[in-house]
């Protein structure tokens, strides 16, 4: 094992083991802290963790155990991986968990990376882009959970940290690998911690990736593994897993996103289409999921390989309590269409994704087939104790903001 990582969520924590797979990194995700050994030939793995929107002193503990169960694990080097939205508070996480983590290693600093340009994140002189939007222009700026009200990413971590932010500004990053490393010591010995590195191009990925692939700990959005070179570069394809597991098919969508909502109206004219009844999982919750698994199958018992849409976002809104009423339904919904024989998932939104994996009992993924930046599908098994037996999953687990207005119907073609 060459490389461990912890994300601050499931569906992030695919993203960048995607990413990986791409660079030539056989790669695992473990979902919480890695309790079981990878298959053999495992060259990366990442802990999946939900540290993103806890306390900030639940999520360095949660983060540390991470890191001590992956240096157990035998992994020499470390990521630590965030939303390339920088998705965070005065308070933490990002801040926190980074010194915390570098504390833990014995390691003076680390790269800030945000950059992840394939989704249009980009960071320059500092700021961070969405698209052509700096980020508290963004769609971001309305998060319900994380506004973010700040672009400056130096300004962003000064009140999360203890330590001096240091900057390696767009100028430093075009000149190169050897120029971007003399940058990055001169900031460590001025006294920061976390330095905070400009990027918007793939080719910018590449030097910083260069410049640090000495360095123990490196932070960032998924974009930074871009630039890294994984011991099976020279075949990608190679460390992929295809699909194994067969049909009945299912959707799922909790996110309210404007892509996943887009992406949901695009399924509507080609899928058998329910909505989840919000009212009625509060009232009735197992009845409503039976309803529903009954609705499902027999669509599947017409058409076994055509898949069934159940979408939870349109009704929700960003109301705190109906989010808890979505997710535990959703997760319901999922173990009640398992039970009824389905092997194929599509998740929709970070937080139904994390739900529907822990409802199935599975608790490793590995990652298969890409199909656009941050998504791909990925194969895990289930222990006894979720639906009975040794089952194997594909699943497509998706940040809402993610994926191609064709997804929900196109995404099945890779398992072909």
């Amino acid at each position: 094992m060459t490389l461990g990582a912890v994300a601050d969520d499931l569906t992030g924590a695919i993203d960048l083991a995607t990413n990986l797979a791409g660079r030539g990194f056989r790669t695992v995700v473990a979902i919480g802290v890695p309790a079981d050994e990878p298959e053999p030939g495992t060259d990366a793995i990442v802990a999946a963790l939900k540290t993103r929107s806890v306390a900030a002193d639940d999520a360095v503990a949660e983060s540390l155990n991470a890191v001590d169960a992956l240096a157990r694990l035998g992994c020499r080097r470390y990521y630590v991986k965030y939303c390339s939205t920088f998705d965070s508070t005065a308070e933490g996480n990002i801040g926190p968990v980074s010194e915390a983590i570098c504390d833990r290693l014995g390691v003076d600093s680390a790269v800030v990376v945000p950059s992840f340009p394939a989704a249009g994140r980009t960071v320059y002189q500092g700021r961070l882009f969405v698209h052509d939007k700096l980020l508290h222009e963004s769609h971001m700026k309305d998060h319900p959970l994380n506004p973010m009200r700040e672009s400056d990413v130096v300004s962003l971590l000064r009140p999360q940290t203890r330590h001096p932010v240091g900057a390696v500004r767009y100028e430093q990053v075009h000149a190169g690998p050897d120029r971007i490393r003399a940058a990055l010591d001169a900031e460590t010995a001025g006294g920061a911690r976390l330095v905070v590195v400009d990027a918007v191009t793939n080719e910018d990925l590449v030097a910083i990736a260069a410049a640090t692939e000495k360095d123990a700990v490196v932070t960032g959005g998924s974009g930074l593994a871009a630039g890294f070179i994984g011991p099976r570069a020279d075949d990608p394809d190679s460390v992929r897993s295809g699909g194994r597991a067969a049909p009945p098919r299912a959707v799922i969508v909790g996110s309210v996103s404007a892509a996943s909502q887009g992406q949901v109206e695009h399924a509507r004219a080609h899928l058998p289409f329910r909505e989840l009844d919000v009212t009625a999982a509060r009232d009735d919750l197992g009845r409503h999921v039976e309803a529903l698994g009954q609705w499902a199958q027999k669509q599947w018992n017409d058409e076994p390989e055509r898949p069934v849409l159940i979408s939870s976002g349109q009704v929700r809104g960003h109301d705190p309590e109906l989010s808890r009423v979505v997710e535990h339904a959703n997760a319901a919904l999922a173990v009640e269409l398992a039970r009824r024989g389905a092997r194929q998932f599509v998740i929709g939104g970070g937080e139904t994704s994390g739900a529907v994996i822990n409802a199935l009992g599975i608790r490793q993924l590995t990652i298969g087939r890409e199909l656009a930046p941050g998504v791909a599908w990925a194969s895990g098994t289930a222990p006894r104790g979720g639906p009975p037996g040794e089952v194997t999953y594909d699943v497509i687990l998706k940040s809402g903001n993610f994926g191609a207005p064709d997804l929900f119907t196109a995404a099945w073609k890779e398992l072909a």
